[in-house]
């Protein structure tokens, strides 16, 4: 609205300011000029009654001193000479409405009596008798001859007053005119520069810090323009610099491995990234939560610690399991100066170190319990030849074939233990050379053909070679399909099968191990390539020696080593399927 804008209240300021004053000061010229015009007349009517009464005295004779007041009076006015005889004269006058003064209200007159009685001159405003005519009276003594009086109507010095008033306010009003247009031009120039101000702004609000105020003085506004184009370069610059460093702050957030929580008082989250906002849908599905719920509201365990943490000050932390994962969550305050405004909560999965350390104990314990049974045995078969126990040659050489067949089991875990150890450390080299696929696979099957028709077990093989070179490390694949073709027939009852599928192609090799055995429960099918994994004791026939338990992990390291993976499928009382996939070079 205009008169709420800088331009109205500085025009209406100097408007008001002005017309006060021209207010003030008409008052006082009209009072000055009704005064000087009344005190002009009765100055220029005394003056006449003066000259009339010189005449009177002077001249002898009456009529020619009535000439020469007829001629030295104002035409508007009349006078009359009021002898000491009684007797008296009238003028002429051009107002027919000044009628003539009776003496008798002149001598009964308080204040125009003076002239007749105490010889001074009178003056009074009065209405004429018999008339509503409000008339200027002056009178003067005449020596022993009376007295003159002067008299008009006010009308004139009233019209003379309004012609007066009429140039004062016109020149009052031509005042204000002029005044408000300055006013309107004064603040227009005053508040140009301040608009484009307002403009830069609002530009600056809307983010377009390059907007500069034109500077167009030198001035108060001018440097408070060069101010605003400063201040404009520095917030450019300022935020500039907070952006970069928000983004940074986002990519390194973002790009954590770890969550990241931060949090307000009321428990209200602000900033997540992708592994935080898993962890809090585990939390949001465990505790049965509304999806539909807030969101941005953090669940209960973290509400509890962020009490915790702005009661206390301090740093705390937790360990939270959830969803079959295990995360230790540190909850650091953050501070408003003094003031703790929030924490910031920060999330490591501790599923895969608590694993590691669950897997290292299981394989010391594991690695303790397969060297003791042979341990015990060969000390015990040692003692007994030692003893003397057994006498005869044969029973000696029956107990030193369990010694030896023991150190040799002894032997395999530890050689097989350190090929495991070297492959998870990353020193397994390959040798890969290109081979002819349908003999390589041919001389495996060969190894097997004798202990197939000892377990009574059908080995079948089905070849799909488009191409029959492939490129690998033959002795440790050769390895891979010894350890899985020989647990295929170990537990495969009598009267079974172990079908060997191999097919290859430019790009890949694809082969698998089947059988129709009693199959691998379901729960043990996540752990079938973890070390020291047997299968059960109904998996394993009668009289047959048992094996470490580290065939398949080296087999699951061998084909990662060359690139490929490895899977296993099984129905409990229907067989296992294993299948393995290496890529070729194109």
């Amino acid at each position: 609205m205009f008169w709420r804008s800088v331009v109205g209240k500085l025009a209406m300021t100097i408007l008001l300011l002005v017309s006060f004053v021209l207010f003030i000061l008409t008052i006082l010229l009209l009072e000055f000029f009704e005064n000087y015009h009344v005190n002009q007349a009765e100055k220029d009517m005394l003056q006449t009654a003066n000259q009339v009464s010189r005449m009177v005295v002077q001249y002898e004779d009456q009529q020619l001193a009535q000439e020469n007041a007829e001629l030295v009076k104002d035409p508007l006015s009349r006078v009359s000479v009021i002898y000491s005889d009684g007797t008296s004269w009238a003028s002429d006058s051009t107002d027919s409405d000044l009628n003539k003064l009776n003496a008798d209200w002149l001598h009964d007159d308080d204040e125009l009596k003076g002239a007749f009685t105490d010889d001074e001159n009178v003056k009074k405003q009065t209405l004429l008798p018999d008339t509503n005519i409000e008339a200027m009276v002056v009178g003067i003594p005449i020596k022993q001859k009376g007295a003159v009086f002067v008299y008009q109507s006010l009308d004139i010095v009233n019209q003379t007053k309004a012609e007066t008033t009429k140039i004062i306010l016109l020149a009052a009003g031509i005042a204000i005119i002029l005044t408000t247009i300055f006013a309107f031009f004064l603040s227009t120039k005053i508040t140009s520069p301040l608009i484009k101000m307002r403009e830069a702004a609002v530009d600056l609000t809307k983010g377009e810090f390059n907007t500069k105020v034109p500077i167009l003085t030198r001035d108060e506004i001018g440097e408070l323009a060069m101010a605003f184009n400063r201040m404009g370069r520095q917030l450019k610059f300022h935020i500039n610099a907070l952006r970069q460093e928000k983004e940074q702050i986002s990519s390194i957030v973002s790009s954590m491995a770890d969550g990241v929580i931060t949090l307000n008082r009321n428990g209200d989250m602000q900033i997540t990234n992708r592994p935080a906002e898993l962890f809090i849908e585990n939390l949001y599905y465990e505790n049965d939560y509304d999806i539909a719920e807030d969101r941005s509201k953090a669940p209960e365990p973290l509400t509890k610690l962020l009490a915790s943490v702005i009661q206390d000050e301090r740093e705390a932390t937790e360990e939270i399991t959830t969803q079959g994962r295990t995360w230790v969550m540190i909850m650091t305050p953050l501070y408003d100066q003094s003031h703790v405004r929030g924490a910031v909560a920060v999330l490591r999965d501790m599923t895969e170190e608590r694993r590691s350390d669950k897997l290292r104990e299981d394989f010391i314990a594991n690695v303790s319990h397969e060297l003791r049974t042979p341990i015990s045995m060969l000390q015990g078969y040692s003692e007994a030849i030692v003893d003397g126990v057994a006498e005869s040659k044969e029973e000696k050489n029956e107990l030193a074939q369990i010694i030896r067949d023991e150190s040799m089991r002894m032997g395999r875990l530890v050689n097989e233990l350190l090929d495991l150890a070297r492959m998870e450390a990353g020193h397994n080299q390959l040798n890969k050379e290109t081979i002819d696929a349908g003999a390589y696979i041919d001389r495996i099957m060969k190894k097997f053909k004798g202990l197939a028709e000892e377990n009574d077990v059908t080995l079948h093989l089905d070849k799909q070679l488009e191409t029959e070179s492939i490129v690998i490390d033959p002795d440790r694949m050769e390895q891979v399909f010894t350890n899985l073709i020989d647990n295929a027939i170990r537990h495969t009852d009598d009267h079974g099968f172990v079908a060997v599928t191999v097919e290859s192609s430019e790009t890949n090799v694809y082969a698998s191990i089947k059988d129709n055995g009693a199959g691998i429960p379901e729960d043990d099918l996540a752990f079938v390539f973890e070390r020291f994994y047997k299968a059960d004791k109904s998996r394993t026939r009668n009289g047959k020696k048992k094996g470490t338990g580290l065939g398949l992990a080296i087999a699951k390291n061998i084909v990662e080593a060359h690139g490929g993976s490895i899977t296993v499928k099984s129905t409990k009382n229907e067989g296992t399927t294993f299948e393995i996939h290496l890529p070729q070079q194109a």
